[in-house]
């Protein structure tokens, strides 16, 4: 049915307006006294096999909703019902920002990807920090909240507006993402260079510890475009500083591979891939990680998930969870659930009594191109 209403409803609309939409509708059906619960009874993993305890978190699946649906935390709940086991919302920025001019988010049918420049758009740190707040009791559904670089601010300020973000942003974030690995805002995924990394990190953690009386988990989120050895880089930084993961990967400004018509993709212009092109980086960038890190970090793969044998992959890659954007759009709100049953088969036919046995269970020892140390 959800197929049948993207090809003649949605398709037809443009990606951003289809968005807002859907995500509305989601929003509402959600909050149909007895229909939410019904949902969430038949919808949300309960299966004990797929349970995972990361991060200070308690969750029934691995498989969460990746930054950039809900960018300023305004249905985070209704996802949730959906059957995520947890949701990022963001990214968000100290100061409000509208994005970049629209039309800025494109699909790619035929690749089952998608093309975004929309430029960090939300409402601030702040107006976040107050929805996440008003939850209250009624939370479904364990949040993180990624932040990124408001786009006015200078370069000699980058420190203090994420540091901004973070102090508006400890009390509510079940985690937090520094985002440096967006390339819709000009200069940020600069900042994954070690030397601007280590400060910005820094400077986060020193100030989430200063206002939070727990420690909030902090990860830091990876372009697949980095260069091996840049990657090695940031994951050692991240052991040094004492991070609790890595989120790999963000979009990629490649248009390697992709099977649109050239003309077509040319005519999109800038902006970041999603969906299944990144398949094959993503998974290169994770098995690097693992092999860096080995089990000392919690890593969050991204980019390329579909189906339940890709999410299932990344873990026996050595990923604690998964999270998808594109596979979503295109699958639909039954798409969670049929991926969290997929990984539970998958995981019992393998004869493992939870998801958590079968992470880094398929990882070579000692072979160079992972970066194993």
């Amino acid at each position: 049915m959800y197929k049948l209403l993207f090809s003649i409803f949605f398709r037809s609309v443009p990606a951003e307006t289809a968005h807002r939409l859907g995500f509305g509708l989601i929003r509402a059906v959600a909050t149909v006294p007895g229909l939410g619960r019904l949902l969430r009874c038949w919808l949300v993993p309960r299966d004990p096999v797929l349970r995972v305890r990361t991060l200070g978190l308690e969750l029934p699946g691995p498989l969460g909703l990746a930054a950039g649906f809900d960018k300023d935390a305004v249905g985070a709940d209704a996802l949730g019902t959906l059957g995520f086991a947890f949701v990022e919302v963001g990214t968000v920025t100290v100061q409000p920002q509208p994005g970049n001019p629209a039309p800025r988010l494109f699909r790619l049918v035929a690749d089952r990807a998608l093309v975004n420049r929309m430029g960090f758009n939300n409402a601030g740190s702040a107006a976040a920090a107050a929805r996440l707040r008003a939850r209250g009791r009624r939370r479904r559904v364990a949040v993180g909240v990624n932040i990124g670089k408001t786009k006015v601010v200078p370069e000699n300020e980058t420190v203090a507006d994420y540091v901004a973000s973070a102090k508006l942003l400890a009390a509510v974030a079940e985690y937090l993402v520094v985002n440096v690995s967006s390339p819709n805002t000009p200069g940020l995924r600069d900042l994954q260079a070690v030397e601007h990394l280590r400060p910005l990190l820094v400077g986060v953690r020193n100030a989430l510890d200063e206002v939070s009386s727990r420690r909030v988990p902090l990860l830091v989120k990876l372009a697949p475009d980095l260069a091996d050895k840049d990657i090695d880089a940031v994951a050692d930084l991240a052991l040094e500083l004492g991070l609790d993961g890595i989120i790999a990967t963000n979009t990629t400004s490649s248009r390697d591979g992709l099977v649109t018509d050239v003309a077509q993709v040319e005519a999109i212009g800038a902006g970041g891939v999603s969906g299944a092109p990144l398949k094959d980086r993503s998974l290169a960038v994770l098995h690097r990680l693992r092999g860096r890190v080995e089990d000392r970090l919690v890593l969050v793969a991204v980019g390329g998930i579909e189906t339940a044998d890709d999410a299932w992959t990344r873990i026996h890659a050595g990923a604690t969870l998964v999270q998808a954007y594109t596979g979503f759009v295109y699958g639909g709100p039954l798409w969670p659930r049929r991926i969290h049953q997929g990984l539970a088969r998958r995981a019992r036919q393998a004869g493992y009594t939870s998801i958590s046995e079968a992470i880094g269970a398929a990882l070579p020892e000692g072979n160079e191109d992972t970066g194993s140390r």
